[in-house]
Parts: C-alpha cells; structure tokens; sequence
C-alpha cells in the first residue's frame, strides 16, 4: 500500500478523497467506492499499489488507438478496480470485484521494458485513474527512458489530478459512453459533465481518441448520436472516434448491436468529423485510415500487416494534408 494523493482529513477521522468525481467521504476501515482506497487509521491509502490483474503484450489498435504508431506492440496491465460501475461492462471480472493479482513494482516493469525492448506501456483494461499513484510513479521512472505512456479510461477523474499527471502521459483513449446524463446516472453511478471536462482538458495537451460503445435502446438514438458528434466536432474534427458493437455483459442483456445502427452512428458522425472507425465487427472497411480531402487508402488494417505506405511523414500521399496522430 501506499499513501493516496488528494485527500482532505476530516474531523471525526474519516477522509474526503477528491481524485474522482465521486468525492467519497470514506470512514475508519471502509473503502471508497472504486474499492481501491482505503481509510486505516485517518490515512487513505491506495491498496492496489503496484497490483496488476494481467500483463500482455497488443497490438496498439486494441486499444483502440488507431492513429498512435499503427501496427505497434504495446505492453498492457491493469488494476483490480474502477470508479464507475456499468451494467455492460465488458471487463466485469477484474473491475467490480477483488480478484488474484501479481505484484510487480514501477522498477519491475520498467525492468520488463527494456529487456523486451519495448517503447510504450497501457494502463488499461479497468481504470487506470483508480491507480494514480502507481501510475504516476512508473511516468516520472519511465520518462528518461523515452517510453510513451498510454492510457484507456473512462475519463472520469477531477481536474487538478489529471492536469497534474497530463505531463507524463503521450496518448489517451477516451470512453465516452454517452451524452446523456440520465445515462451516466442510471448505467454507470456516474455524471456525464467530468467526462466531457476530461476531453476538452485532454485535447491538445496528448493525442487523444474516443470510443462509445453502442447498446440498442440505452445509447443508441439519432438525436444523442448527433448531440455526441456536434459535441466532438466542436472541440475538435480531428479526433478520431470509434463505435464500438456492444455483447451482453454483466447485467446488461440488450441483444447484440446490430449493423444498421453501427452504420446509422457512422454516417452521423461522418458528417462532421475527419476520422470514424467501427470496431468489435468483422474487419473491413469500417478499420481502414482514408484521407478526409482526396480519399485516399492511408492505413490498410486488412491485410496481414498494417500498411501505411500512402502516409509518409504522417502526410497524405496523394494531397500533402497532415493527418492528426502519431506516426
């Protein structure tokens, strides 16, 4: 365990922890509600210290970041919590209940890194804000060491903490699960406005991607898709964002996404934004990079190897336009 950082001590001896919107007053011996932060004695600390679920190696595009060094590999762990709670979350298992974990301390897997050779590290898989403090300790150890820290979170984080990790993280991927917050309320336990201050925080400091994941009759509706869109639009075109095909998890049983409402999402969003993908289908078109201006095929995600032959210094081939990402 370790210390929590922002934290406020309260008079009867409990804590006030202010990393999350959730702002949990958290007691002698009780937990906040990502289950990650312990009150012992007046001192919150951080019990999932330097605890991983799973360590593996993906490609970058499972992320997904498809405009972040396309046809990397990355070196992904996550923790055993998470500050919101979804009905349909997809990692369930390891994000709202205490499950086995391996220690491996912020020298270990930079350890790891470079024996591997490896240039870039996700937090991932539940939420990596609910583990600041160790990711803020593996950023500040890796940084000289030139490895790119990406994170994939729910955004849901106040704004003091994330301005002060912002300087150590090289991209994001987003999930913005709805513009609703009736939505955030009912489904997740959360609000939908320190999402969308995340994203305007984010944009322009890291590269940054998003991705909402779309539930038939919950999230699914033309006019939020178009308020989500205007919404992206308006902070910026560039962004890429992925809708992503939602299965029943947990205790969502909706039925499976159909294509027609991926696509209706689509052609919404194409509209108004330069980059759209669809993800969790078969891999096709909807995978592929094409230049907003000419059209032209850019990042090939078909064939048996990431092709970006028609991207050359991250510029279109055909017209020159500077295409948003990192290549």
């Amino acid at each position: 365990m370790k210390e929590a950082l922002y934290y406020n001590k309260l008079p009867d001896n409990s804590v006030q922890c202010r990393l999350c919107p959730n702002n949990c007053r958290i007691r002698i011996d009780c937990t906040g509600s990502c289950h990650s932060r312990k009150n012992l004695n007046g001192i919150l600390y951080a019990t999932n210290y330097a605890k991983t679920t799973s360590l593996s190696l993906d490609p970058i595009e499972k992320k997904p970041l498809y405009h972040y060094y396309p046809g990397s590999m990355i070196l992904s762990l996550g923790a055993n919590s998470c500050n919101l709670h979804c009905s349909f979350c997809q990692n369930y298992e390891i994000s709202q209940s205490e499950c086995h974990t391996h220690d491996i301390s912020p020298e270990e897997l930079l350890e790891t890194l470079l024996k591997q050779d490896l240039h870039q590290v996700a937090f991932t898989y539940t939420e990596p804000f609910t583990w600041y403090e160790y990711m803020l300790d593996c950023a500040k150890l890796f940084k000289p060491h030139k490895i790119r820290i990406v994170l994939v979170t729910n955004g849901y984080i106040n704004q003091e903490p994330l301005r002060d990790l912002l300087p150590y993280i090289d991209a994001m991927n987003i999930d913005l699960k709805s513009f609703r917050d009736e939505f955030y309320k009912n489904a997740c336990q959360g609000k939908l406005q320190p999402v969308l201050d995340t994203i305007c925080t984010v944009n322009g400091f890291c590269h940054i991607e998003l991705t909402t994941l779309i539930i038939p009759g919950l999230n699914d509706g033309a006019d939020e898709l178009t308020n989500l869109v205007d919404f992206v639009a308006e902070v910026n075109k560039a962004i890429p964002l992925h809708f992503s095909r939602y299965y029943p998890r947990w205790k969502c049983a909706e039925p499976i996404t159909p294509m027609e409402t991926l696509q209706k999402a689509y052609s919404i969003a194409k509209a108004k934004l330069e980059y759209v993908y669809l993800g969790n289908i078969q891999p096709g078109d909807y995978y592929n990079t094409y230049c907003p201006d000419c059209s032209t095929l850019l990042i090939d995600r078909c064939s048996s190897h990431i092709q970006t032959d028609n991207l050359p210094e991250g510029k279109c081939l055909k017209c020159g336009k500077v295409i948003y990402g990192r290549f």
